[in-house]
């Protein structure tokens, strides 16, 4: 449904006939009064009604809403400016928020409560809960999300959905769980795209498949992106130890690559320079010693060769 804009006149002006109106209908009983006339009745009754059902036309419309106007059923259109106009009094008219709003999927709300005699007997409060889901590779993740959204067009946010707050609400979740199951919480470098690893890519995913969504309720999304991502509780010590694992792994072999090409470049040197000549089985000693002196956890402990080389 399009967004229609509705103009409205001035509700300084309309008060100034309002109260001229008033005017008009004191005159009218007071003329009714001393000429005792009970004709004058058919204008004064008449009019009194028309004049107080003429009170409710007037709107106050603030900066960041809208009013839905409707009129017998009838979609009129959508008034958005500010300040305090005058319509017909039989518009039907709906505040819709166009301010900027945010919500944390897998958070609930609790409302304050209170008996009859006015104490407080639940306090409001939140709890966040992430929703659990399985990722890609069926492991039980537990994930948040945080959405920016507004209200873009508050005509489809009032009749195309019975209310558009939850079902921006419901929708996120929807959106968030079927992502977690495209993607991998965790993924080698360079292989796929990862939950953990490619926030970016991950949120600009996200945010598309909350417009496509939500687009027909007439809201739009600003922004999309994880806020709370982790192993479930259940299996967090274990992928945890995994994790370590492949750090570990990581780090070896970093470390070996780095001493096989430190043990490369000094018997290169001691080729060039012609320090000593050794034959293949000294060459494969003094490469062992070395690989074990650069990829050993402990200190190495020297020890002194006081016979030859040889021996």
């Amino acid at each position: 449904m399009e967004d229609r804009e509705l103009r409205l006149v001035s509700g300084w002006a309309a008060l100034v006939g309002v109260l001229l109106g008033l005017g008009v209908l004191i005159a009218l009983i007071a003329a009714a009064i001393m000429s005792q006339s009970p004709a004058l009745l058919w204008l004064i009754i008449p009019g009194s009604l028309a004049w107080v059902i003429s009170l409710l036309g007037f709107i106050v419309n603030g900066p960041n809403m809208a009013r839905v106007v409707l009129l017998f059923g009838a979609y009129v259109g959508t008034l958005k400016d500010v300040g305090f106009f005058y319509g017909n009094p039989f518009y039907l008219r709906s505040k819709v928020s166009l301010r900027i709003r945010s919500l944390e999927t897998g958070v609930t709300s609790t409302e304050e409560r209170k008996d009859a005699t006015g104490r407080v007997v639940q306090e409001a409060k939140q709890q966040r809960q992430p929703l659990k889901v399985n990722d890609k590779d069926g492991t039980p993740i537990e994930i948040a999300a945080v959405v920016v959204w507004k209200v873009a067009n508050a005509a489809q946010a009032m009749f195309q959905v019975d209310n558009y707050v939850d079902f921006v609400k419901m929708q996120a979740d929807a959106a968030l769980r079927n992502l977690a199951s495209r993607y991998s919480y965790d993924a080698p470098e360079g292989d796929e795209h990862s939950l953990r690893g490619h926030i970016e890519a991950v949120a600009v995913q996200l945010k598309s498949e909350l417009h496509e969504r939500i687009h027909q309720a007439g809201v739009e999304i600003l922004d999309a992106r994880i806020s709370y991502l982790a192993y479930a509780t259940e299996i967090a010590a274990a992928m945890l130890q995994r994790q370590q694992a492949g750090a570990i792994i990581a780090a070896r072999s970093r470390i070996v690559e780095g001493a096989v090409g430190m043990v490369e470049h000094a018997l290169q040197m001691l080729s060039e320079k012609h320090v000593v000549d050794l034959d293949p089985e000294r060459r494969a000693a003094m490469v062992s010693n070395l690989l074990v002196v650069l990829c050993g956890h402990a200190v190495p402990q020297p020890v002194l060769n006081t016979g030859t080389l040889h021996n």
